[in-house]
């Protein structure tokens, strides 16, 4: 059987839990078909890089997918037809990771906080750091 990575794009007026039920749903196609998912993973609700069907952010889920390629065939017809999802992707891989994928690892750095000190740079004439100009202060308050 081959290996498979699927994720999907659920809308954004969704809930957790109606998303949840995506995942489980195509899960049940595989499974029915003598395939198997051997993870799911919800990367929770993204912004996208433009407009897709008047969403501006999308629910991202992945599944590692191992089964023959007319089950896939199967799920992405299905795939097609729901219209909580709007966009899909399915990429035959060589092996499937085995701990959290890359986006699940960006995740936990992002946590992790400021990188610590910068060290003294001084300041910065952009910022308005000057003072007051010298036109203003020559000026009188009168006029």
């Amino acid at each position: 059987m081959a290996l498979y990575e699927h994720v999907f794009l659920a809308r954004q007026d969704l809930a957790q839990a109606q998303v949840d039920a995506l995942a489980e749903t195509a899960t049940k196609i595989v499974e029915d078909m003598q395939g198997k998912v051997t993870k799911v993973e919800t990367w929770g609700l993204r912004s996208l890089a433009y407009k897709i069907a008047k969403n501006r952010k999308a629910h991202y889920v992945m599944l590692n997918i191992d089964a023959p390629a007319g089950v896939v065939a199967e799920l992405e017809r299905q795939t097609q037809i729901n219209e909580d999802i709007i966009r899909y992707m399915t990429i035959k891989v060589d092996e499937l990771e085995a701990g959290p994928s890359v986006m699940m690892r960006k995740q936990e750095r992002s946590e992790r906080g400021d990188r610590g000190p910068r060290g003294d740079r001084g300041p910065r004439e952009d910022r308005g750091d000057r003072g007051p100009r010298r036109d203003r202060e020559e000026a009188p308050a009168g006029e």
